[in-house]
């Protein structure tokens, strides 16, 4: 029977192959006549003295995949295999490869299509698009809130492993940087590679990028001299050896001592240091059940550990009180090692936990200080998972995102966004969303939350497709959509993952990476249109930029005592999160560091939502802010508990308010009624039906030079979403204008699922 199924399979397949050929001939002709047509309807339009920027873009992009095309038909066998490493390609691998270069040459023909339609538009009138700046990457500045050029705001994108070809840096991203690692240091007297020095010192600085430190390949020399458990308690999988072995220190101090002043001053430095690729400590065993990336620790991290348990305790007795233990001394403590997650919400737990974010901490900030001794003015970023801080993730993995960001002077993240699940089971957000958009609005919320100010980027884009988010069919509107909010949401420069073809649409000599089948490289369209989306937020970087700065009023309390204790902690602060996301006001978080630190003038209220427990630190920044005319909405179940379980009095009704609520929604009610008390709400009101029974448009409000409101509304949704958009504190109708096509458009727009409405909102008055 199978060998009936296999034969029949492979005959269609054979058929396939033959009708693909021919097909192949007419879609490559096809597309190079609408190719033809597409240059000569942009020469018309630019001689008439209008923008076709990105219709030029398109045109190279059509070549490009023609070009990949062409390398696909004549690799299905290599493509088949990859194919195979993609869970929802598994069972369809060879069909999908053979198909796969008349898909590409099919979306490169309907790419064609739409913008000979909407370029014939501009030629007639019909629409108008504002001037896109040409942004030339030589000319850029990184500044400390955001990236200019010719004096204005603009937001960069480019891809991991793209190649340095002029062809492909022109519309697609010219990001420099350098990669240095310990593999680099030959012996144990701190000689480092001659190449490598020569390359630095002979290396142009030409565009912007990042140094990237590699901290695998500890070489034989360090193993020989630190012993073999160096390696053995590490960071896996990007971080090979122990931290707190101090041969650590030395071996690192011997590769950037030796290659940091040699990068000093230079552009490719501009977006930082990256201190670690995606670091993660993960010390924690779920039973018998396999943990990501678990690893244990070495006996100088447990010596560390008591040292720590002695300076937090003071004495054996107390941490024997607390942990219910009979200890004699702090040299005899013990732990389980990885500890068991069974723990979460015990002392031991608590302590282990925070200790391990601290030393985590430690590690980084020597090692800034260090490159700071030869590059005074270095920035320092880490490209950090906010899934650690987003999600449920038990905190025992050496990840303070707080911590981290302040430590740096470039907000580093790879955030990612899920346009589909393609393992089993279900994410959350399936049956009420279009994709999944947590991790994105939560992570960048939180970091533009502690570090308001500063660059953020993202050098490791995961917005498009993940190990386990992958759709060869994807719609571009997702990629727009998705782009469009993380831009608004902070994000000033991205590297997506990623571009692993080379030049010529081949893959690299046994290229073998379950995140190729599926991917951008195999789609036209969805290339297409992120780099659409990037310059149509840079013709209006200024409202965009003025959308990352906006005031966040409505601050939820992040609590870390919590989030290490509380398995849940994060679902439930997204539930609030949520209720409150559709109301077009800017969100953030409070922390104790944040209260303390900045002007508590940056926001109206604090929600204090489901965080039973919090530090005597973090309790005493909320009196304090209560007691300096701050406003605190709480539910009846915070602030009862400390880290380890031990009673803290009421907080204390002060000069201002504290209010006590029962539910989510009476605490969403009460703080939007604050900030409409204190005219911090936006002028427009939007009204939605859909077909269910939750708001999907997300939307964000800003004035322009002109004084009237511009809009970005995206729908998250499953469903159309029909909007009324109003003015408030006016009888008057309001006209919206669409920036981006340059023509008024109706007061009720429908959206669809991925759609971005950007426009200008009047007043018939004025």
């Amino acid at each position: 029977m199978n060998t009936r199924l296999n034969s029949k399979r492979i005959l269609i397949l054979i058929s396939l192959l033959f009708v693909g050929f021919g097909n192949a001939q007419t879609q490559e002709k096809l597309a190079l006549a609408k190719i033809k047509r597409l240059n000569k309807l942009i020469s018309k339009v630019e001689k008439e003295g209008k923008d076709a920027l990105k219709e030029k873009m398109t045109v190279r992009t059509a070549e490009v995949f023609l070009e990949f095309a062409s390398w696909d038909e004549k690799n299905v066998a290599k493509n088949t295999e990859l194919f195979k490493l993609v869970s929802n390609y598994k069972t369809s691998a060879l069909e999908t490869a053979t198909e796969l270069p008349n898909f590409e040459r099919g979306d490169v023909i309907q790419m064609l299509d739409e913008a000979i339609a909407f370029v014939t538009l501009i030629k007639d009138g019909k629409v108008n698009r504002k001037e896109i700046p040409n942004v030339d990457w030589k000319k850029v500045n990184v500044e400390k809130g955001q990236i200019t050029f010719n004096n204005r705001p603009v937001f960069l994108a480019d891809y991991t492993w793209k190649p340095e070809t002029k062809k492909l840096e022109e519309f697609y991203g010219s990001l420099d940087g350098v990669y240095i690692s310990p593999a680099q240091i030959l012996n144990a007297e701190g000689k480092v590679n001659g190449n490598v020095l020569r390359k630095l010192e002979n290396k142009p600085s030409v565009t912007p990028g990042f140094v990237f430190i590699n901290n695998k390949g500890v070489p034989k020399w360090a193993i020989d001299k630190y012993g073999d458990s160096f390696t053995k308690f590490n960071g896996p999988p990007f971080f090979d050896y122990d931290i707190d072995n101090p041969g650590a220190k030395k071996m690192m101090s011997f590769l950037i001592q030796e290659t940091v002043p040699k990068m000093t001053g230079n552009k490719y430095t501009d977006f930082g240091y990256m201190l670690c690729n995606e670091p993660r400590w993960v010390n924690y065993k779920n039973g018998k059940n396999k943990v990501w990336y678990n690893s244990e620790v070495s006996s100088f991290t447990i010596k560390k550990f008591k040292r720590w348990l002695q300076e937090k305790h003071v004495s054996i007795a107390n941490l024997n009180k607390i942990w219910n233990t009979d200890y004699a001394s702090f040299s005899e403590v013990a732990i389980d090692n990885p500890i068991d997650v069974a723990l979460q919400g015990t002392p031991q737990w608590y302590d282990w936990s925070t200790f391990n974010n601290a030393r985590v901490l430690e590690w980084f900030t020597w090692m800034k200080s260090e490159i700071r001794k030869y590059d005074p003015k270095a920035k320092a970023q880490l490209k950090i998972m906010p899934s650690f801080f987003t999600d449920n993730d038990p905190a025992s993995t050496g990840i303070d995102l707080e911590a981290l960001t302040e430590l740096s002077e470039i907000n580093g993240n790879d955030i990612a966004a899920h346009y589909n699940y393609t393992r089993k089971g279900k994410m959350g957000w399936e049956d009420k969303y279009a994709f999944g958009w947590r991790e994105l609005f939560l992570g960048y919320d939180f970091l533009k939350s502690v570090k308001p100010n500063q660059i953020n980027f993202n050098s490791e884009s995961h917005l498009l497709s993940t190990s386990h988010t992958r759709d060869l069919h994807m719609n571009p509107k997702y990629v727009r959509a998705v782009y469009w909010a993380a831009t608004t949401l902070g994000m000033n420069a991205s590297q997506t993952w990623y571009w692993p073809r080379k030049a010529d649409g081949s893959l690299k000599e046994n290229f073998k990476d379950n995140a190729y089948g599926g991917s951008n490289n195999q789609q036209p369209r969805v290339t297409n249109e992120l780099h659409s989306t990037l310059m149509d937020l840079n013709s209006y970087s200024e409202e965009i930029t003025a959308m990352q700065h906006q005031r966040k009023p409505i601050r939820i309390f992040y609590s870390k005592t919590s989030a290490h204790n509380k398995g849940a902690y994060m679902d439930d602060l997204f539930k609030l999160y949520e209720s409150l996301h559709f109301e077009g006001i800017p969100l953030g978080f409070a922390t104790k560091n944040i209260i303390h630190k900045q002007e508590a003038s940056n926001w109206d209220v604090i929600l204090v939502q489901k965080t039973k427990q919090v530090t005597l630190r973090e309790f005493e920044e909320l009196q304090s802010y209560l007691d300096n005319g701050g406003i605190v909405i709480m539910d009846n179940e915070s602030l009862k508990f400390n880290e380890y379980g031990m009673g803290l009095p009421n907080l204390a009704q002060s000069k201002s308010s504290l209010i006590i609520v029962d539910s989510i929604e009476e605490m969403r009610l009460k703080a939007l009624a604050i900030i409409e008390q204190k005219n911090n709400a936006p002028e427009i009101i939007i009204l939605e039906k859909n077909d269910t029974d939750i708001k999907g448009c997300t939307w964000k409000c800003v004035k322009n030079e002109k004084g009237n409101n511009v809009l970005s509304i995206i729908n998250l949704g499953k469903t159309n979403a029909t909007l009324k958009i109003q003015l408030k504190n006016t009888k008057n109708k309001a006209v919206c204008f669409d920036l981006l096509n340059g023509i008024e458009i109706s007061a009720q727009p429908t959206l669809k699922p991925y759609e971005v409405l950007f426009i200008e909102v009047k007043n018939t008055n004025k």
